[in-house]
Parts: C-alpha cells; sequence; structure tokens
C-alpha cells in the first residue's frame, strides 16, 4: 500500500481533508496529515463549503481536524503521493517554500498528486502546471492558465488525470476523485 502525505492547513476545507484522510487510510494506505508550524497532535481548523445558489460559496466552521504527522520531519522522498486539499489554507500554504519544494518533489519523481478545489493555487505558485490539464474551484481558473496550465472545465462531481495529476473542482467531485487517484497509486 501507498504511503501519502496529506498537506493540511488551518481553514482547509472541511471534507476536502477528512474525507481523503480517511478513505486512503480506510483502504490499507498510510496518510500523514502534517501542515507547516504545526507538530502531530495539534489540530487545524476547517471551514466547510458549500454553494448555495449565491456567486459563490459560504463558508462555516467545521471540525478541527488533528495532524498526526510533524510537517518538519516529513520528507517528500519517503512519500508515493502527495494530497491536497482546498478550502482557505492553499492562500497561505503557497507562500511557505517548504511546502512549494514539497510539491515540486512529488512531479520532478513523477509521482502522484491530488489537488481539488483551491489546491491549485498552491501547484500553480509551485509553477509545476506548465502544460498540465488542472480542474479546480472556478475562481482559480486564472492562476492555473496564468501558470501555463489547461484549465479543465467539468462538472462540480467529475474529476480529471493528466498523468500523475489527479485534479477536482470541489468536494462533491470526492467519488471521481478519490477513484481516479487510488488508480494511479503503488500497489
Amino acid at each position: 500500500m501507498a504511503k501519502i502525505l496529506l498537506l493540511a492547513g488551518d481553514f482547509t476545507e472541511d471534507y476536502e481533508t477528512m474525507v481523503p484522510f480517511q478513505t486512503l487510510l480506510a483502504c490499507g494506505h498510510t496518510v500523514h496529515a502534517v501542515c507547516p508550524g504545526k507538530k502531530a497532535g495539534d489540530k487545524v481548523a476547517t471551514a466547510i463549503h458549500d454553494f448555495e445558489g449565491d456567486q459563490t460559496y459560504t463558508e462555516k466552521p467545521g471540525h478541527k481536524f488533528t495532524l498526526n504527522a510533524n510537517f518538519d520531519e516529513a520528507k517528500p522522498e519517503s512519500y508515493d503521493a502527495l494530497v491536497i486539499p482546498g478550502g482557505r489554507a492553499p492562500e497561505y500554504l503557497r507562500l511557505d517554500p517548504k511546502v512549494l519544494a514539497m510539491v515540486r518533489h512529488f512531479f520532478e519523481a513523477n509521482k502522484p498528486v491530488a489537488s481539488v478545489c483551491h489546491g491549485a493555487q498552491i501547484l500553480a505558485a509551485a509553477g509545476v502546471l506548465k502544460g498540465r490539464t488542472c480542474s479546480a474551484y472556478p475562481a482559480c481558473r486564472p492562476e492555473v492558465e496564468l501558470s501555463g496550465g489547461d484549465y479543465a472545465e467539468i462538472a462540480v462531481d467529475d474529476a480529471v488525470t493528466d498523468g500523475n495529476l489527479v485534479t477536482a473542482p470541489a468536494w462533491p467531485a470526492h467519488p471521481a476523485w478519490l477513484k481516479q487517484f487510488m488508480a494511479i497509486l503503488p500497489a
């Protein structure tokens, strides 16, 4: 089974963090959830983003998500794959040089990467989208395109795979996103 690094942060989207973490564990994978500046046992606040007919999503408080690994000890070369949840966390996580170096490692080594919603902000900041097809929350389209990526305008419950990269617009895509991601994980 794969050893997977999940990159969390305060105000990461609740479902986009909890569901892949729990699903991948239930399928027998090892998943280490980390956040810059935090260690195993620390918690991050999550937010629930919903689509209620407004021009953008609404935000409500989510659960406290407990990290199970130390960010400073997470060595990307010891992981088989990376998961990047969305929410507001990518806004500040993309400013951390170590986060960007981690992301680049997974692309340089051609390891599976799953990103959903605003996770594309981290991918764009890491400079790994040039020539790649990437879905994301529609508000992230300019970042995908300005970083040289091809924005995949797909249904909110769909996902797209481009080589080692699996992306989706938001949490309603969990079944398609996780199915495509698990299909490219090492056995």
